[in-house]
């Protein structure tokens, strides 16, 4: 009796070990978990989209056309008073409402043409805005949007934000996007413009720069 009663206690003892090892494994699981996002947000390095036709760090391609596709021309090695280098992405919008939609939309995709059929993209986690310079050939023009992400599909972007609408000037300003709070574990739309033909009945050209993540 006495040692039935021996193993019992030591089982129970057994028990309560066990217990006890695995809640603090758990808890360092958990602290390790923050801590190695914490050094994510703090080491995040500038991540381009654009900064010259030449640069080998550039990411994605302005390939997802929408709207009016036959109305838009992109020209991503201009070098017509670049913000800074030698080259920047020039957009001319013509609005003949060639697929009767009235209005034309560019999104930088990786890899290109990928709508969210492919499980490619980014992971950005760590970035708090997507800056980029902008500027109109005549001043006036009006871009509906400005964002990133928001693409749908089997791998659809993780998350979406953006601004707008935004009259362009003569000359070069920078926008900002804040991504704060944002899911930016999956990004297949890197940059999105978007803009209307009632806004600008005579079109425009368009001038973009220094498109990054920071």
């Amino acid at each position: 009796m006495k040692k039935m009663l021996l193993l019992s206690t030591l089982a129970i003892i057994a028990v309560s070990f066990m217990a006890t090892g695995c809640a603090k494994q758990e808890d360092i699981v958990i602290e390790e978990f923050e801590s190695q996002n914490t050094v994510a947000d703090k080491d995040f390095k500038v991540f381009n989209i654009y900064t010259d036709k030449s640069s080998p760090g550039n990411h994605y391609i302005p390939s997802g056309w929408m709207g009016d596709f036959s109305d838009i021309k992109i020209n991503d090695r201009c070098m017509d008073d670049a913000h800074s280098g030698t080259t920047c992405v020039k957009v001319e919008y013509l609005p003949r409402r060639s697929q009767g939609a009235g209005w034309m939309g560019i999104y930088w995709q990786n890899p290109a043409n990928n709508w969210g059929s492919k499980k490619s993209g980014f992971d950005l986690t760590g970035a708090k805005e997507l800056v980029f310079w902008a500027r109109g050939e005549k001043g006036g023009e009006i871009i509906s949007e400005f964002k990133m992400g928001g693409i749908t599909g089997e791998f659809s972007d993780s998350d979406s934000a953006g601004i707008g609408p935004a009259m362009l000037t003569q000359d070069w300003k920078e926008y900002k996007i804040n991504l704060q709070g944002k899911d930016l574990s999956h990004i297949i739309g890197g940059f999105c413009l978007s803009a209307n033909m009632d806004d600008n009945p005579d079109g425009f050209v368009i001038y973009l720069d220094d498109l990054k993540y920071e």
